[in-house]
């Protein structure tokens, strides 16, 4: 009768969430006063975010209607990782914004070392780009959620597959 629980730890957003936060700010830009001229581009790719635009100044403001138009479509601002502005061609500044999904090995590797020094009775394993906890208690499944939450990793969390 000695059954396990368990669940994953993933780090993963919605994909149509993004696209419409991306289409938002896009509209938002085109219509501003102060970044209407800008001729400001928002390109998302599979696995990154281009913005195009004419000076520093606005590209901090799109940065910024970006991350709006995010945390209203429920995103964590950590899938975001803006690289260094570089020069594009014709006096315009350019952007790659790469957006994180997945659990690199070495903070899983981090994870399941906290986990196991703070529960004795709990498994904890990597699965490619996610982490599988389980234990005997549901209660201390629920104690390694807190803490999980708790922590401050660079990439948001989500728990999933409770069983």
């Amino acid at each position: 009768m000695a059954s396990s629980y368990s669940f994953d730890v993933v780090s993963d957003f919605d994909r149509q969430d993004l696209v419409n936060a991306v289409d938002r700010a896009m509209r938002e830009v085109k219509t501003r006063y102060d970044l209407k001229s800008s001729k400001s581009t928002l390109d998302l790719d599979d696995a990154s975010l281009t913005i195009n635009t004419d000076s520093d100044l606005s590209l901090k403001a799109i940065q910024d209607i970006l991350r709006i138009q995010a945390s209203k479509s429920n995103l964590s601002q950590k899938i975001f990782e803006f690289g260094t502005p570089e020069s594009a061609s014709g006096n315009r500044i350019r952007q790659v914004v790469t957006l994180k999904k997945g659990i690199e090995k070495e903070l899983a590797k981090k994870m399941v070392k906290q986990i196991r020094d703070a529960f004795k009775k709990v498994q904890a394993s990597i699965q490619g780009d996610s982490l599988r906890v389980s234990a005997k208690d549901k209660d201390v499944l629920q104690a390694a959620i807190q803490l999980l939450k708790e922590s401050d990793y660079p990439v948001p969390l989500q728990f999933t597959n409770y069983r």
